[in-house]
């Protein structure tokens, strides 16, 4: 058993350092990666999941991002360390944080990703979305969080360009 709670600063330098370790050095040239600078990610949605000693088996993380002015959720990354992959943690804290982000009012989210592993969650290609590249398209996944949520939005996707989130949370 898990608990799946908020990341706090505290928690910072351990996510991280769980990043470096399930992911390629050289993860942050990623152009996902250049569409964060100077941004927080979205701290209502960057979750961890501890098992009962209090030791870090999972994380995942939120940024904003917009497409043609619309606010969108770049979903990534989500990490499971090594020793507790295959029991299903990656999909609990992405399902926990959607639900959440369905909550906090945010409509649209996306994320970079194997489309066979992510359909499961709902995500399908969005093919009028364009990440900056070298990003091949066919991995640019997304979903609605609300009934016609990607109805209409196509474009690039570029920095989040606001002071706060749609919930108010400042951004930079």
């Amino acid at each position: 058993m898990y608990d799946v709670i908020t990341e706090t600063q505290a928690d910072h330098w351990e996510v991280e350092a769980l990043y470096d370790l399930c992911f390629a050095p050289g993860r942050e040239a990623l152009s996902s990666y250049r569409l964060r600078e100077g941004i927080r990610p979205v701290a209502a949605l960057s979750l961890v999941a501890r098992d009962p000693a209090g030791i870090l088996a999972g994380a995942i993380r939120y940024w904003p991002v917009e497409v043609d002015g619309h606010a969108v959720l770049l979903l990534g990354p989500v990490a499971v360390h090594p020793t507790r992959q295959g029991e299903g943690l990656a999909a609990t804290l992405i399902r926990e944080s959607l639900r959440i982000a369905g909550q906090r009012g945010w409509h649209r989210v996306m994320l970079v990703g194997d489309a066979p592993y992510y359909a499961r969650f709902g995500f399908v290609r969005l093919n009028e979305i364009e990440m900056p590249p070298p990003t091949n398209p066919d991995r640019v996944l997304g979903q609605p969080l609300v009934p016609g949520g990607w109805d209409g939005v196509r474009g690039a996707v570029t920095r989040w360009s606001a002071a706060a989130l749609p919930d108010g949370t400042p951004a930079h």
